[in-house]
């Protein structure tokens, strides 16, 4: 764990935004935080101080809880904020060249997250990624789907060209075959991490009423919201009554 990132992310966040600081509330005060309208940011002293405090708080939980479920992989995560301007909100989940697991937050989703919990709801979902090995069973079906249609365009008299073209067509549908089972345990899991760390993981999710629906498309990469919105509920009725 880095504990000294989060106090350049502090002065990262400050000074690009360049606002003033507030007093970082309490867990239980920041956690009943009251809700902004959609289109208003919270002040950058304050997101910049949710932000820390939800890292500082989750991420001891999600190398441990990674401990226990991947044992064999390496779990110290690197928590990090792409401070590009222009970015728009978003956060992923990738690992670096030695397969240390990273997780980025944009500037601009630090920003829009209304309290702690939607961040840590969040930062619990993009965690679970890594804990349920999804950019390995990923590759592995992209692998396979480029394989078998290589095999079909060869096996029709294909050119070596039109091969390389199903390939990467394959691949492609490959990769994107169980993405949205992908998201829908990414979302279970998250929600566990994030209410084992005394977050609600429902107020958390609420962002999903502020981002567009992907619907349900075909080999599209996320399920509908609503669909991701009833993972969360039915995870957090299953955790409450245990």
């Amino acid at each position: 764990m880095r504990r000294s990132l989060a106090f350049l992310l502090i002065a990262t966040l400050v000074l690009t935004a360049g606002c003033a600081v507030r007093p970082l509330p309490a867990p239980e005060q920041a956690l009943r935080q009251p809700a902004l309208p959609a289109s208003v940011n919270v002040a950058a002293g304050l997101a910049a101080r949710n932000f820390v405090a939800v890292v500082a708080r989750m991420e001891p939980l999600i190398e441990s809880e990674c401990r226990v479920r991947r044992p064999s992989v390496n779990c110290d995560f690197l928590i990090g904020v792409d401070d590009r301007p222009g970015e728009p909100p978003n956060a992923f989940q990738t690992l670096d060249r030695s397969g240390r697991p990273v997780v980025v937050f944009t500037l601009a989703l630090i920003a829009t997250a209304r309290n702690q919990d939607e961040l840590a709801f969040v930062l619990g979902h993009e965690s679970a990624h890594h804990l349920a090995g999804h950019i390995a069973r990923a590759e592995e079906s992209a692998l396979q789907g480029a394989l078998i249609a290589g095999a079909l365009t060869a096996l029709s008299g294909g050119s070596p060209a039109s091969i390389a073209s199903a390939q990467q067509l394959g691949a492609t549908a490959g990769a994107r075959r169980y993405s949205k089972d992908f998201e829908l345990e990414a979302d279970a899991l998250g929600t566990i991490i994030a209410f084992n760390a005394g977050y609600d993981p429902l107020r958390g999710a609420a962002f999903f009423a502020r981002i567009p629906d992907p619907g349900d498309r075909f080999l599209g990469t996320h399920p509908p919201n609503a669909q991701r919105l009833q993972v969360v509920r039915d995870t957090v009725v299953l955790m409450s009554a245990s």
